[in-house]
């Protein structure tokens, strides 16, 4: 098995069509990448980046954080975001996400961030999203919803990488007083 793979996640050990214990070699089918293929059956098995999904809440001159109540990095300050579901659009989990996280009322604006974390086999996708009001209820993944100037962002706490250029680049789009959308690459 290649050892990138193992550092992303557990490898496939059992075909999800038959049972059969899988093998791990270049499929027949010309394929380039070493696969989970299925001895039995002759299944395929493809392993797929994940995608994150969340939102940019903003009111005013102020953003909205959540301090995450689970693991990884209890404690420490994200935007609203998780995985993306089966069945929904990438805004459609990003809603979701802001929903559960922090319970806040909103409107969806555009893309704003796509980021590419290969070596964890993830893509993080941020939306802008004007909040409606500042109630917040957040649920049981976050600890505290709150907003925060961009001076009082608690920098050194923020929790993912993914974030913390988001929250980079909204406040430099913010200054020059133009969203753009950003693609960026996390080494």
């Amino acid at each position: 098995m290649p050892v990138f793979l193992t550092m992303l996640r557990s490898p496939i050990k059992h075909c999800k069509a038959c049972g059969a214990v899988v093998v791990y070699r270049l499929p027949d089918d010309g394929d380039t990448k070493e696969r989970a293929v299925c001895p039995a059956c002759h299944t395929v098995h493809y392993e797929n980046p994940l995608n994150v999904v969340g939102t940019l809440p903003h009111w005013g001159d102020q953003v909205l954080l959540c301090k995450r109540n689970i693991e990884p990095r209890r404690g420490k300050w994200t935007l609203p975001a998780g995985f993306m579901e089966l069945g929904e659009t990438t805004a459609q989990g990003a809603a979701r996400e802001t929903l559960e996280e922090a319970g806040a009322q909103f409107e969806m604006q555009g893309l704003f961030t796509l980021l590419n974390v290969a070596r964890v086999g993830q893509v993080h996708l941020f939306y802008r999203a004007r909040l409606l009001d500042v109630q917040f209820q957040p649920g049981i993944e976050t600890m505290e919803a709150r907003l925060f100037a961009e001076h009082e962002i608690p920098w050194e706490e923020i929790a993912f990488r993914t974030v913390k250029e988001t929250l980079e680049r909204y406040f430099f789009d913010r200054h020059a007083g133009q969203f753009g959308i950003h693609l960026i690459d996390i080494a």
